[in-house]
């Protein structure tokens, strides 16, 4: 009896939840099915942008994260493990309640654009070009730093501050090609390390990641920041760039009005000078000047008649 009275309860319980739950699963569907379009828009980005092609070595470390190798000796990085790293490591950066306690860095030129951009964005402290040793462990220095999450773009060009992050107990995020060494690298996120295209998009989808989970956006508002802001810019092309954006601006003022005058007239020669009313009443006639008379030609006085 007391058995058929609690099978009664359960029973009613499973009919008091159940339309909440179908409910439940109504609303998750179209959000699941806008994240499994994202992911594989994500996947298409990826694979325009060759992040998925290594190099001729591998280590050990890295083998996990191979797919294959093709007929030429290049390793072909698994995208599917590429994203769920991105995604463990935008965990991690959602976790630091404080962004300024993110530091970003890149001493690859490739990453440098690509560094700025995502410290912009997130609000995270970045550090482009030469890394200057005891950033992490020297206090006496003017730029001293003391990180609770470090993101790195190379571990091989990125090797001093990988290692004084191992000094001081700092958690290491880094994109990882191939043949990297891991060592001190803490999350290793597999793609290619060397390709500005690659760089730019890997720091993007990071990115874009952080955001979704802090809320800002989400799979059915897409971020309006284009991809194409976290690519390298050679500076000639940025140069010229500004140099024509200049001769613009010149032609949007007009082009310079016409001089005063008919122009078509400007290499003939000079009218001759009107008489004077009353000369040839006094008796003198008017001197014809030489066709070719030289600049600074005078009449003589015997032109004028014999009554002068």
């Amino acid at each position: 009896m007391a058995a058929m009275q609690a099978c009664t309860s359960m029973m009613e319980q499973f009919l008091l939840y159940f339309p909440a739950s179908l409910a439940l699963g109504h609303f998750l569907q179209p959000t699941m099915a806008a994240m499994q379009a994202q992911k594989e828009a994500d996947i298409a980005m990826l694979l325009a942008a060759q992040a998925h092609l290594g190099t001729k070595n591998c280590t050990s470390m890295m083998e996990r994260y191979i797919y294959r190798r093709r007929a030429d000796g290049i390793f072909i990085i698994n995208l599917e493990k590429t994203y769920e790293k991105l995604q463990m490591a935008a965990r991690v950066i959602v976790a630091i309640e404080n962004p300024q306690d993110v530091m970003v860095q890149s001493a690859r030129p490739y990453g440098q654009r690509a560094v700025f951009k995502f410290a912009q964005y997130l609000n995270c402290k970045y550090s482009a070009g030469r890394h200057t040793p005891g950033t992490f462990t020297n206090q006496s220095q003017k730029n001293f730093e003391e990180p609770r999450l470090l993101i790195l773009t190379d571990p091989r060009t990125d090797h001093q501050p990988i290692k004084e992050a191992s000094y001081v107990n700092i958690p290491t995020i880094c994109f990882c090609d191939t043949d990297s060494p891991m060592h001190h690298v803490d999350i290793a996120i597999p793609a290619n390390n060397k390709g500005k295209h690659s760089i730019a998009v890997l720091y993007y989808l990071l990115a874009r990641m952080v955001l979704q989970m802090r809320g800002v956006v989400s799979p059915a508002a897409p971020w309006d920041v284009m991809v194409d802001l976290f690519f390298y810019r050679e500076p000639e092309e940025t140069k010229e760039q500004e140099e024509a954006a200049e001769f613009g601006a010149a032609d949007a003022f007009g082009s310079l009005p016409a001089p005063m005058g008919a122009t078509e007239t400007w290499g003939d020669a000079p009218a001759a000078p009107a008489a004077t009313p009353g000369f040839e009443a006094a008796g003198f006639e008017t001197a014809a000047a030489p066709t070719n008379a030289p600049m600074g030609y005078v009449v003589a006085p015997e032109a004028f008649g014999t009554d002068f």
